[in-house]
């Protein structure tokens, strides 16, 4: 197995030699490349076909990706993930010798655990640095833009929810119909753009960063794939864990960072916005 002898070779993880060449790979295959790189645990388990379902691609393209690591096929690329993801998990069994997250669960335990460490992954990849500037941002704009489509909907317009607590203008681009594509055209430079992705991004989110570019408006970006585009782009960034044994992508560390970053604006002048709040939870 090449691939396998490549990356002991290399004294390298698959993760970090796949993270290594990712600017080899098609845009497909990078799909499949962001999933297994943010979703090792359950790319560990998953078969070729749910791999390529949950990253939006085809099981053909989950082989293709295999060789061109220097596997000599999907098994091979799985024994590797399985490998360092039984190492991760020794490294990080809580206090008691325990997974957090076991396979052997029932259904509803393994959600449960899972968006438990979602939260644990979560805060460990994001540096305080990240967590001050995004509230220092928010804090400052004149005016809060947030982009987010399909699911990302509701935690749009949840963020917006949250923000107008604080007495924080925010509006919502959640589709490009003509009402929210007008919010758009009213980026300035005292504006900060807000987008919201998981998994791939929304092509509506790259044409609001390039207008958010030529608009000269601060840009953060909150995404569950660390090479994303969104990030990759946007003057801040915040990554989400989102992994799940569900059909669904977890968005619990999503909602939780909302919360973290709505409660960091309101500690910075909780006085300011005592009566505020203290109204709102009398209602």
């Amino acid at each position: 197995m090449d691939g396998v002898s490549t990356v002991t070779a290399d004294t390298k993880t698959l993760s970090t030699y796949i993270e290594d060449r990712i600017d080899e790979f098609s845009r497909s295959q990078r799909d499949v490349a962001r999933y297994i790189v943010d979703h090792l645990d359950e790319a560990a388990f998953l078969t070729a076909e749910e791999l390529a379902r949950r990253a939006g691609t085809s099981s053909s393209t989950v082989v293709r990706f295999s060789q061109a690591l220097g596997f000599e096929g999907y098994p091979e690329l799985q024994t590797s993930a399985i490998e360092e993801y039984r190492a991760t998990v020794g490294a990080g069994s809580d206090t008691s010798g325990r997974m957090l997250f076991s396979f052997d669960h029932s259904e509803f335990e393994a959600s449960l655990g899972t968006d438990h460490a979602n939260i644990e992954e979560t805060a460990r990849k994001l540096s305080q640095q990240q967590i001050d500037d995004a509230v220092a941002a928010l804090s400052a704009a004149s005016q809060v833009v947030i982009v987010g489509t399909d699911q990302m909907a509701f935690f749009a317009s949840y963020f917006r929810h949250t923000l107008s607590l604080l007495d924080i203008r925010a509006e919502i681009v959640t589709s490009t119909a003509g009402p929210s594509l007008q919010r758009l055209g009213r980026l300035d430079d005292e504006t900060l753009l807000v987008t919201l992705s998981a998994g791939r991004s929304h092509p509506l989110l790259a044409r609001a960063m390039k207008l958010a570019g030529h608009r000269q408006a601060s840009t953060l970006a909150i995404a569950d794939a660390t090479l994303s585009e969104a990030l990759k782009e946007a003057d801040m960034s915040l990554y989400y864990s989102s992994n799940s044994p569900s059909f669904l992508r977890s968005n619990t560390a999503l909602l939780a960072l909302v919360h973290a970053l709505a409660h960091g604006v309101y500690s910075r002048d909780e006085a300011a916005h005592r009566d505020r709040i203290r109204a709102y939870k009398l209602k």
